[in-house]
Order: C-alpha cells, then structure tokens, then sequence
C-alpha cells in the first residue's frame, strides 16, 4: 500500500478513472537502497523526455496504468527537475518480437502537471492515438515476419480499445476495400479505423471485407488481445457494400 500522501500514487489512481474505458492501476514504491525497477523501465517504449529523464534520475517509484480489455499499459514517473508534474509514457507489447519494433517510430511520452483531469486530456488525445498507429504497425510488421513467403500479403486488425485499427497498406485496393466495408481513414494517425459500439455490426464489416480482402489475394488476422470476446466472424455469404453511414464525430 502506498502512503496517503504520496502524490505519484495518487495522481495515478485518480487518471485512471478519467481515461477511456476502464483501468487499474499498480503504485510501485521504493524498495530502500534497491530502487532499481529494471523490469518495468525496459518497456517503456519511448526516445525522447522519459527516456532522458530515466537516464539521468534514479528512478525511485513508479506507478502503472492498464487496460485490460487489450492490454495497453501507461507509465507514470515524476518530472524530475521540477517542481511537480509528471511523466506519461505507453509501454510497449510483451507478446512481439524485437524485429517487430524496427522503422516503428516510438509514440513518445508527454509530460503534464499535476492536475490529473487536464492529464487525462492529453493522454486520451496525444499519447492514446500515438500508441495506436504504432502498435499497428508493429503488428502487422510481426505478422509478416510470421507468414509464409507465398502468403505475405496480409491485413492486421488489432484492438485499440473499442475501435479496430488497420495499418495504411501499400495497395490502394486494399485500402479501398476496407473503406467500403465501414473503414475510415484516419490521416493524423495514418490508419483505417472501424468505430461501432454493436459487436454485430463490426463483426459484419470485418466478415465483408475479409471477403473482399481474399479476392484480391489478401489474408486477414484479426489480432484478439487476451480478456476481449472472439467476434462472430463464421463466413457467410458476402453481403453487398453497406449503405454509407451519416458522418459521425468523436
């Protein structure tokens, strides 16, 4: 347990409840003399001010942020050399290889003050889209490093929370093909985005341009993180275009 003064600890519990969907959160205290938290700074997927400010300070305690309905892990340290704020970075995936990672640019942490409500802000619209272009791409790169030489042209489709995200691919059928199929182009983030609250409906699209997909000579892997229901996606006849929603914002 953490003392109830302690701001870090704090400060995390209280940002979790504000972000998107819900989160838990673990305080990792000092440990004394031992305040090596080694395990947890190797995945801080960040090259710019957190991995700086690591590099410079010891790192006496920490707190970390999950999503466990796709596993997306936020770390939270002070700012150190100043007067109070804190340090948000994105953690990278366990479950990819290093190779994976490689041209991935890093979605570089921010840092915010100590107002846990503003903070929530620049997460959910800085650091949170960030993270979700690059762990598309790195997923669908590991999917390349695992499928077969006669089998290399594949569409990733991984969770970002409720939306389903899909690298901007090479070919513009491909593209195409998941834009008539419910994808919209996000071209701050430069991917394709599925946004609908009804798993029938997403399962639907997915099943509509997987079939798509497969006449052009493309596989689909939907990428399920651990703890999010399988989506009734059993072929079935290929149904004709939707007809295009009403523009929605966010």
């Amino acid at each position: 347990m953490h003392a109830p003064d302690d701001s870090l600890a704090s400060f995390a519990a209280v940002l979790a409840g504000e972000l998107p969907g819900q989160w838990s959160t673990q305080y990792h205290p000092g440990r004394g003399d031992n305040t090596d938290h080694d395990e947890l700074v190797v995945d801080v997927w960040d090259m710019d001010q957190v991995a700086d400010a690591m590099a410079e300070y010891s790192l006496d305690h920490c707190a970390v942020l999950t999503r466990p309905v796709d596993g997306t892990r936020l770390f939270v340290m002070d700012r150190k050399g100043h007067d109070d704020g804190f340090l948000i970075a994105a953690m990278a995936p366990k479950d990819l290889p290093i190779e994976a990672f490689r041209d991935v640019r890093e979605p570089d942490g921010i840092a915010v003050d100590a107002d846990p409500f503003r903070a929530a802000k620049h997460v959910r619209l800085r650091l949170l889209p960030r993270y979700a272009q690059a762990l598309a791409l790195v997923r669908d790169n590991a999917s390349r490093l695992l499928a077969d030489p006669a089998d290399e042209q594949r569409v990733v489709m991984t969770w970002s929370g409720e939306d389903l995200v899909v690298a901007k691919p090479d070919r513009d059928d491909v593209a195409r093909a998941l834009t008539e199929y419910g994808f919209t182009f996000d071209a701050d983030r430069n991917v394709f985005v599925l946004s609908d609250g009804d798993s029938a409906r997403v399962a639907a699209s997915v099943r509509a341009a997987g079939h798509r997909l497969s006449e052009l000579g493309v596989g689909v892997l939907l990428s399920r993180p651990t703890g999010r229901p399988a989506l009734d996606i059993t072929p079935a006849q290929p149904p004709a275009p939707p007809t295009p929603a009403p523009h929605r914002t966010r």
